[in-house]
């Protein structure tokens, strides 16, 4: 029998319990992966590949059920496939892992947007911006409390935290089908659905308006570079702190401790430093024009893998891993608004969509030709071409002039 809720609880749980869940499943994945799978540097790069790749052509048949049949069902078909495909990442083969990218990488395309556009939907636009402000209070909350839980787990078993992650999803999609409500859906008229044809209008119009705008053509660019140079990084980091090796931390030195720490100490970080720079520094991350700042910050960046790449010890590594994170916790927003300030209502949600597929389509091609650096050479030239692919867009930003307000 089902007994419907209020839809701004069911979205906060849908959240918090999804970031949870994530963070379970993650905070371990790279280090099993590498440990007990034992996949090479050009293979965990793969892994990411693939997974950018099932979600680049995933958007928009997804999306076409998310507008035409239900959100509702979208996002509860989306959690299921998830959880399965982060439970076959559990399986210590490389073909299970890319089968398991595969399912994890449609699945979320079956919730990315749906999610918002449901709560949107039930609630109203009058209403929702408070909302999305307490669910990401939420999401990090769920974060930490899924980086402790897959720490404590990990003791047990390093691959047991990514099946407790990904039996998480199918639970929770089983509890919202009886939970959720769909009281606002209306499904979107035949002209207006997403499809292969509107994509590739996506692409033309984004093309179009990167001509005209010098600001938007910038951070195409930026952004298809950040894709270039990132997928080797998020991958073979892992690989490069075990290289150099795990000091006892409280009297232990097993990676399953030391990574959850880890990758909690960097939430938490991160977190500081959003709240302090947003505190201290207003003014000047909502100027109109922050080339200068963004490139800034970007060198900042390079310096700081190209560090990470080349240091043999541990807590420089870990040092120059947080200020990356610090930093792009920053350069996000400033970015974001940048690009919003400069793009016509009419077309922005068309070019955003173009910058995050340009961003797709760098981590598709870069990630194989610097993880193969990685099996042919080193893990450390990687990481360093990582840092020299990225050098340029901090060029790119210093020498962006700024454009009239969009018409």
């Amino acid at each position: 029998m089902r007994t419907r809720r209020p839809p701004v609880p069911v979205y906060l749980w849908l959240t918090g319990v999804s970031a949870a869940c994530y963070a379970l499943a993650f905070t371990l994945n790279l280090v099993y992966q590498v440990e007990v799978i034992g996949l090479s540097p050009l293979q965990l790069v793969l892994v990411g590949t693939v997974l950018e790749a099932s979600v680049f052509v995933g958007e928009v048949p997804t999306g076409i059920v998310a507008d035409v049949y239900s959100r509702r069902l979208s996002i509860l078909i989306g959690l299921v496939l998830v959880g399965a495909g982060l439970a076959l990442c559990a399986v210590p083969s490389f073909a299970a892992v890319l089968a398991g990218q595969v399912l994890w990488g449609v699945g979320y395309t079956f919730t990315s947007g749906a999610q918002q556009a449901w709560i949107t939907d039930e609630i109203g636009t009058e209403h929702v911006a408070s909302v999305f402000v307490r669910a990401t209070q939420l999401r990090m909350a769920g974060t930490i409390a899924g980086i402790v839980l897959a720490g404590a787990l990990g003791l047990l078993w390093i691959g047991l935290p990514i099946v407790v992650g990904g039996a998480g999803f199918v639970v929770l999609a089983a509890v919202l089908a009886f939970v959720m409500p769909e009281h606002g859906f209306t499904p979107v008229r035949s002209a207006d659905r997403t499809t292969w044809a509107t994509m590739a209008a996506q692409f033309r119009a984004g093309l179009a308006l990167a001509r005209r705008r010098r600001v938007v053509r910038a951070l195409m660019l930026v952004s298809l570079i950040g894709g270039l140079a990132s997928e080797a990084f998020d991958r073979l980091w892992v690989v490069h702190v075990l290289d150099i090796g795990l000091p006892p931390l409280l009297g232990v030195s097993d990676e399953v401790v030391w990574f959850a720490a880890i990758g909690l100490a960097g939430t938490l970080l991160s977190l500081v430093v959003s709240l302090v720079v947003n505190l201290v520094f207003p003014r000047t991350l909502a100027a109109l024009h922050p080339a200068r700042l963004l490139a800034a910050l970007t060198l900042v960046e390079v310096v700081a893998v190209a560090a990470f790449a080349l240091t043999g010890r541990f807590w420089l590594a870990l040092a120059m891993l947080w200020l990356r994170s610090a930093v792009q916790v920053v350069v996000e927003p400033v970015s974001e608004a940048w690009m919003n300030r400069n793009v016509s209502s009419d077309v922005r949600a068309t070019v955003l969509s173009f910058e995050g597929q340009l961003n797709a389509i760098g981590q598709v091609g870069g990630g194989p030709a610097l993880g193969a650096v990685g099996s042919a050479v080193s893990v450390r030239a990687a990481l360093l071409g990582s840092a020299l692919t990225l050098l340029p867009a901090a060029g790119v930003l210093a020498t962006t002039r700024t454009d009239p307000p969009p018409q």
